[in-house]
């Protein structure tokens, strides 16, 4: 898989960002030494500037300019740590990577990784996975589960042992006794076809059609899941 990273966006934008900084920049510096041309050319003779005052206004404009400098310094590393990110999160195309999400794809009847999150503990879980009409193809009690990634795997076999048809399922969690309030979140695997530096941080595209952002990311490449 050919492996692109839009170092010309990247490197578009920083040039943009820097321009528009050094823009301002000269504009603050020329406005206000216009705006102390015409305070000078306009004082009162009788009351003229004061030395000191003449200073602070100086010293104002000195450091404005720092700031400014500061800020065009600032941006230069967002473009460079934005550009790095891009860089780094292309190793992660074409691995598997678990994501928020609860859509499961059986193909050839083959095994299919999951996991969920508990944001907390929960005395008593129960699993359902449902077909595309929303019939319950499998119902499998999970028990009390700790707070943190429960990994999991379907076997493609409803309750009676069966093996169900190809296609697209769902799975949801419910919850009783203490904890049962707690939130619980859905999360899949997915191939990553490909990275973006996007208006919000790295984004990338799933095999799947979905697009998560790199910090939704729980995991990189499943480790062994326990079987249903």
């Amino acid at each position: 898989m050919a492996l692109t990273v839009p170092n010309s966006v990247t490197a578009t934008s920083a040039t943009e960002a820097s321009t528009l900084i050094a823009s301002t920049n000269a504009d603050s510096e020329s406005r206000f030494l216009k705006l102390l041309v015409t305070q000078l050319n306009n004082q009162d003779p009788l009351n003229p500037l004061e030395n000191a005052e003449l200073t602070s206004q100086l010293a104002q404009m000195s450091t404005v300019s720092g700031i400014e400098k500061m800020n065009t310094a600032l941006a230069s590393l967002l473009a460079q740590s934005g550009s790095s990110q891009v860089l780094q999160s292309a190793s992660l195309i074409g691995r598997s990577v678990l994501v928020p999400g609860e859509n499961l794809e059986l193909k050839q009847g083959a095994p299919v990784d999951f996991a969920v999150d508990m944001t907390g503990a929960a005395q008593s879980v129960e699993l359902n996975i449902t077909d595309a009409a929303g019939h319950v193809v499998r119902n499998y009690p999970l028990g009390a589960l700790p707070a943190g990634v429960k990994a999991l795997s379907w076997d493609g076999l409803d309750g009676d042992g069966a093996q169900v048809p190809d296609g697209s399922y769902k799975f949801n969690t419910t919850a009783t006794g203490e904890g049962a309030a707690g939130a619980r979140v859905g999360l899949t695997y997915a191939a990553v076809t490909s990275v973006a530096l996007g208006a919000n941080g790295v984004a990338l595209d799933l095999a799947d059609s979905r697009k998560v952002s790199f910090g939704d990311i729980r995991l990189i490449a499943g480790a062994p899941a326990s079987s249903l």
